[in-house]
């Protein structure tokens, strides 16, 4: 990502800075560095007025439970997550989906504002907003959000969120890696190529700092170790003055992405967005269809022989797929060849352009299930390239 810089910086890094002050010997502030890689990754330098290190109560370790699902058979499977129910905050909220050692995937319908604040000590995380809006509210500064927004928050960024009083519907990502965009993208700099689908005038970083210096309970929980650690601050933790550096939350709407269009149809890796560790997350876009008389417009049967693919559908009706509406998440598992159901070819033929919108995240080792897909399963999908047939016991 790009320099950014809010707030007041000194002109060296690692000296004595201190809050203008009457007597002309003013605070002095403490310098924080927020890296990746030990001190080899990219990083950002803040200066708080107190130490960030700073506790008033050490509160209880909850580990994290996952309820694991294992179906019984191994097939294509659809799940509908429109019936999930609202309820909690942005993090109590979250409903594990699926998981593995790269990635988890939670839907997350919050109806309540969070009390504290929260910050994730072992990996990055991203948030697609479905539906909704609001305001993240970081130590780097704000960020508003709205639909079709994906929010990344790098790791170590303490934060909250301020809903606003729409319905949200979000899905969350967490990594133990790192987000970054695709290294094709980029040229040896670091700078967004020409051909790539964005630039970084896509990218909206936090639009203003909030510097709070003020005394009283503040609860803190932060993910660590395979759980969340509780604490109790006596200082409010946006009490940053001023940062600089690489590492810093922001958003990007898929209606800033620019699709790819060939004589004959592209690859999934056309419509690549972001790359973790083993896994990578796309955006099918709205875009204009292939324009070769013979091309057949929607994605030809493939096999996933080294990968999973999921696809969230999030806007428009999706060619390929007979019976999948807008909210619901299709899982074609490693092993497996899929593509387009019967009929839906010869339906495409000709097609000019397509208008729907869809997230599809990839991974390259198989995923878990946790048991609330069980409960949004639709079995019968399995059996759905076979015009005989109408469900399967699955």
């Amino acid at each position: 990502m790009r320099y950014e810089r809010r707030g007041e910086v000194p002109a060296k890094r690692h000296v004595a800075v201190r809050q203008p002050g009457g007597n002309g010997r003013g605070q002095l502030l403490t310098e924080e560095v927020m890296g990746y890689e030990g001190f080899s990754g990219n990083e950002t330098i803040l200066y708080h007025l107190h130490s960030p290190c700073r506790l008033d109560s050490v509160g209880d370790f909850r580990p994290i439970v996952r309820d694991e699902w294992v179906p019984e058979a191994h097939v294509h499977r659809l799940a509908d997550t429109n019936p999930v129910e609202p309820g909690g905050d942005p993090l109590t909220g979250r409903r594990l989906l699926m998981f593995n050692g790269d990635l988890e995937v939670s839907v997350c319908k919050p109806d309540e504002q969070p009390e504290g604040f929260y910050r994730n000590g072992e990996g990055d995380e991203v948030i697609y907003v479905h539906r909704g809006g609001g305001v993240l509210r970081t130590i780097f500064g704000m960020v508003p959000f709205r639909p079709k927004d994906y929010i990344v928050i790098p790791r170590g960024t303490t934060h909250t969120f301020e809903l606003d009083e729409d319905e949200q519907v979000w899905l969350s990502f967490h990594t133990p890696g790192e987000i970054e965009t695709p290294g094709r993208y980029r040229n040896r700099y670091g700078q967004l190529l020409e051909h790539a689908p964005f630039s970084q005038r896509d990218f909206h970083p936090p639009s203003g700092l909030e510097t709070r210096d003020e005394s009283g309970e503040y609860s803190l929980t932060v993910r660590v170790r395979g759980g969340y650690q509780h604490y109790l601050l006596d200082r409010h933790p946006f009490d940053v003055v001023g940062w600089d550096g690489y590492v810093w939350p922001y958003t990007f709407n898929a209606d800033d992405f620019e699709p790819r269009a060939g004589r004959f149809h592209l690859p999934p890796p056309s419509h690549q967005t972001f790359q973790g560790r083993n896994f990578v997350i796309c955006t099918f876009a709205p875009r204009m269809l292939d324009w070769d008389p013979q091309a057949v417009p929607i994605p030809y049967h493939h096999s996933n022989i080294q990968s999973e693919e999921v696809m969230f559908y999030a806007e428009g009706d999706y060619a390929a797929r007979k019976g999948v509406d807008v909210g619901c998440i299709t899982l074609h598992p490693s092993g497996l060849p899929h593509g387009p159901q019967p009929g839906a070819v010869e339906k495409a033929l000709g097609a000019k352009r397509t208008d729907e919108l869809a997230v599809m995240w990839d991974t390259f080792r198989p995923l878990r299930l946790a048991s609330l897909w069980r409960e949004v399963d639709k079995p019968e999908y399995a059996l759905s390239w076979n015009p005989d047939k109408s469900r399967v016991e699955a």
